[in-house]
This record gives C-alpha cells, sequence and structure tokens, in this order.
C-alpha cells in the first residue's frame, strides 16, 4: 500500500555524515572530455536552463519561539546550588571566552527562536512573491528565505491553502530574479522535467526526470503532476520545471516506504497553484464553492446497469439537509453527469468543478435518474470547513441471521413506515428484514433501506418484490441501499427461481 507523506518539513542533523549519508571521490584516471561527450550525445543538456532559472529558487527556513528558563535544564539546579552554598550565582560563559558581569535573575523567562523546518520555494515576481508549499510554513513563527547570492530576508506568509498545499509569501525586494509559469494543461507524458531545491538543506540542488503521470488523484481539490525526480525532505514547495524554462508545479508529495525518495514524487499543477496564489494576494484566503453531497466513484457494472454506456459520472451517496443539492432536488442515488455542462468523467471531478464556482453562482447539475437525464438547477454555497460528511451504519451493524429467503435476492423486506420514510426524506422505499443468498453476499444487511432497483424506484414491498421476479437471472440487477445517512449501489445477480416439485 502506498504512504503518501510531505517532500520535507522537518529539519534534519547538520551534519549529513552523523545522519549516515555516506560521500565518496570520484575515481582518478578519467576518460578525455571528448569521449565524455560522445557518450551523452542525445541526452538533454540542462546546463544553460538551470543557470537561467536557478537564481529564482530559494531555501525557506522557519522558526518557532519557545518559552525557557535562562540559563536552563541542568544549569539551574547549579545556579541554585552556587545560591545556597555560597550566596551567588555560577558564572555562565561568554562564546568569546569572558566572563558576563551578570545574568539574567534565576527563573525569568526567556523566549528562544529555534528552527523548525527547511523547504524550498521560488520567486514569481520581481517585487518579491513566492510560491511554496503550505506545509512548509504551517506552525511556523517566523519564515526566512534566502536567495542564491546568499541574501536574506525576513518574509510575511500572506495567505496558505492545506487543501492544494499552496502558500504564498512576500519579501521586501526589488527587482529580484524571477522564473517563467508554464501551462501545466499542455505537459505530455515522458517529456523530461528537473526540480531544483534543497533537498536535506543541501540549496539548489538540481535533479531531472520525467512526468510520469499527468492527473493523479491523490489531492482532494486537484490532480497531482507525477514524476520519477528524485525529491526529499527540504524539496517541499521547490518548482517542477520542464525544458523550455517554465514552472509547470510546486514539488509537494512523494509516495514512500522509506520517508525518503522511492521514484515517485507528486507537484502541485502551476495552474491550479496560481488560481490559489491570486486568491492569497487579495484576501489571504481561498473562497470554494459546495453543493453538500457525498459521492462516490461510479462502476462499470452499475453504470451499464442504469443505461450509462460510457460509466461516467459521479454517484451521490447521500445529500446533506437543507444543503443547495437538498434545495435543488438532488436525490441520493442520482448520478451526476455533467456540471453547468462540463461532462463528468470520474468522481473526482465533481468537487474540483464545484470548487473553483463562486458562491451564490446560480449552475445547472445534470443527472441520470431512473433511466432519464434530469437538468437541475442549483445556487452554490460557500465551502466553510473540512469536516467530512456523516457516515453510519443501519440500526443493525451485525451481520443479519439466515432467514428464508422470499425472492430470487434472497431478501425479506416489508413496507417502510411512513415516519420513517418522513425521517429518511424518501418518498418510498422498502425495509430489510432479512438478508441471504446473492443479495446477502453483495452486502446487503438487515435494517437496509432499498430505494431503488435498476431504473424503478421502489414504492412498498409489493412491488419491489414483483419487480424482483422479473429480473433476467443472466444479467445484473443494481439496488440502491440506504444505510443510515449513505446511499449507495449494489449489484447483484438474480438467483434462479428453482421450479415447484
Amino acid at each position: 500500500m502506498k504512504t503518501y507523506f510531505s517532500a520535507g518539513n522537518k529539519t534534519l542533523s547538520a551534519l549529513l555524515v552523523s545522519a549516515g549519508f555516506l560521500f565518496a571521490q570520484a575515481p582518478l584516471g578519467l576518460a578525455p572530455a571528448h569521449a565524455a561527450a560522445a557518450s551523452v550525445a542525445g541526452l538533454p543538456d540542462f546546463t544553460d536552463m538551470v543557470d537561467k532559472v536557478g537564481p529564482a529558487v530559494v531555501n525557506i527556513r522557519t522558526t518557532e519561539r519557545l518559552k525557557g528558563r535562562e540559563p536552563g535544564g541542568d544549569e539551574d539546579e547549579m545556579q541554585e546550588f552556587f545560591r545556597r552554598f555560597f550566596g551567588g550565582q555560577m558564572p555562565t560563559p561568554r562564546r568569546d571566552g569572558q566572563t558576563p558581569r551578570g545574568n539574567n535573575r534565576r527563573g525569568a523567562p526567556q523566549e528562544q527562536e529555534v528552527q523548525r523546518g527547511i523547504g524550498s520555494g521560488f520567486i514569481t515576481s520581481a517585487d518579491g512573491y513566492v510560491l511554496t508549499n503550505a506545509h512548509v510554513v504551517a506552525g511556523a513563527d517566523e519564515v526566512y528565505v534566502t536567495l542564491t547570492d546568499k541574501r536574506e530576508f525576513k518574509a510575511k506568509v500572506l495567505g496558505a491553502d492545506a487543501r492544494t498545499d499552496v502558500a504564498l509569501l512576500k519579501i521586501d525586494g526589488s527587482r529580484l530574479p524571477v522564473i517563467s509559469m508554464g501551462d501545466s494543461n499542455k505537459i505530455r507524458v515522458g517529456e523530461w522535467v528537473i526540480a531544483i531545491g534543497s533537498p536535506f538543506n543541501l540549496e539548489n540542488t538540481v535533479t531531472a526526470g520525467i512526468i510520469s503521470a499527468k492527473a493523479r488523484d491523490t489531492g482532494e481539490f486537484l490532480p497531482l503532476i507525477q514524476s520519477d525526480v528524485a525529491v526529499n525532505p527540504g524539496n517541499s514547495g521547490g518548482p517542477l520545471i520542464n525544458m523550455r524554462g517554465e514552472v509547470i508545479g510546486i514539488n509537494s508529495q512523494i509516495a514512500t516506504l522509506s520517508g525518503a525518495y522511492n521514484g515517485i514524487s507528486f507537484a502541485v499543477p502551476i495552474d491550479e497553484a496560481m488560481r490559489v496564489a491570486d486568491q492569497l494576494k487579495k484576501s489571504g484566503k481561498v473562497t470554494r464553492g459546495r453543493i453538500g453531497v457525498e459521492i462516490t466513484e461510479l462502476s462499470r457494472d452499475v453504470a451499464e446497469t442504469l443505461g450509462l454506456k460510457e460509466g461516467r459520472g459521479a454517484e451521490v451517496a447521500r445529500v446533506e439537509e437543507d444543503s443547495p443539492a437538498a434545495k435543488a432536488g438532488v436525490r441520493a442515488g442520482d448520478i451526476v453527469t455533467k456540471f453547468n455542462g462540463t461532462e463528468i468523467a470520474k468522481s473526482a471531478d465533481l468537487p474540483r468543478l464545484v470548487g473553483n464556482t463562486a458562491p451564490n453562482t446560480r449552475a445547472t447539475i445534470t443527472v441520470w435518474r431512473a433511466g432519464k437525464s434530469v437538468d437541475l438547477p442549483v445556487t452554490i454555497a460557500e465551502l466553510e470547513s473540512d469536516t467530512p460528511a456523516k457516515g453510519g451504519r443501519g440500526p443493525n451493524g451485525s451481520k443479519p441471521k439466515a432467514e428464508a429467503a422470499v425472492n430470487a435476492l434472497g431478501l425479506k423486506v416489508s413496507d417502510l413506515p411512513a415516519a420513517d420514510r418522513k425521517e429518511l426524506g424518501v418518498a418510498g422505499g422498502v425495509k430489510v428484514d432479512a438478508a441471504e443468498g446473492v443479495a446477502g453476499g453483495a452486502g446487503v444487511e438487515e435494517g437496509d433501506v432499498l430505494l431503488q432497483l435498476n431504473n424503478s424506484p421502489i414504492t412498498d414491498a409489493k412491488q419491489f418484490n414483483a419487480l424482483v421476479s422479473k429480473l433476467d437471472p443472466k444479467k445484473n440487477a443494481v439496488l440502491l441501499v440506504r444505510r443510515g445517512e449513505r446511499s449507495a449501489f449494489l449489484t447483484v445477480r438474480p438467483a434462479p427461481v428453482p421450479a415447484p416439485k
């Protein structure tokens, strides 16, 4: 299983040798220069590009202020010993070897600035705007930006967005080196890219590789660029650069089992990062839209059974009460196929499209319901928090007891009381009293509520059993199951009903 870690916000040992790194000298007797040049014919040469863009890549150092005692620790106990037996304080030597004339009184709280982490960034404007990762500056009291010419600036964090892992900093400077922005929509799998940053606090380290994938769904509100460029702790926030010397991403994550580079790294697409940076520059925060639905990935089996040949869309598992989606008429079990005319290829597309829509904007959601496409007008609300939607199980969380099946799906059902329908906000449905056979094997449990069979809404137990009796045992059927506050489609294949003896 892949484990994702941020690519660098923790300071390592100041001496790499003490951390187990080994350095070896190059062997003597190297081949002549012309022979070396011939051996690399046809490979990309990054030298001129690095000379051009390198000065715009910065090292970012973060600190935090801690309150302690002076001189502190075991030294405080020695001070107390000298006070009691010799009537004074133990002299504290200075770094220059001299003895100070006085010390702070014992126990006086002292504020110390200690280093917290190391990261990277890059300058986007000559007047000092700097892009980096949100996790690089998270929790820092002070942020320092160091250029390749060793100039150091104290930076102001204008804003940070944890959802996209983008932060915008400002330093007081002019005529600073700037790196050009590229177009992350035009990148191609297999093209050469480089990363420049400060892995393990080794400033302006250059690594190279290729783009492995253009849109990996590891982020909530954006797909990430995958590459095999070496990225390690300290590279976070640095640029991913194409062969034209343009930034196409911000190095953000690695997939690793060891905590260090394992051949897979991820970058925030620069187009998305700049949209976030523009909002951070204007207001210090990012405003996103929401409609109030919980969605799941639509499986191919479910899509085919419901009549969606292409298998595209996002399955609505739950609709929040009094949310924009609820007011628009979106229901659990709907398949969202379009948002404002843009097709939803996979479930991750919907929150990104909605999130990029300004609050109070009117939009149109297209859903597939009961074999038909329905357009629903919705007014977008503002996303305020990152609180996940609540889930839940039915009233009985244990496996159902085996009972006699009453239909080809292995289900025994009863009418859903009017009070339960009102509480759940549904017009019909049946309650599962027992589940075995193919339905039990598919995951249906006692206490579940069944709302739909294929494209037909379920009204009561009699109608449901009649629908089941007409199912083709050679074809899959799809049940829309409500459990607690969530709904999901389950695929089942009816068992042939044996002929009476």
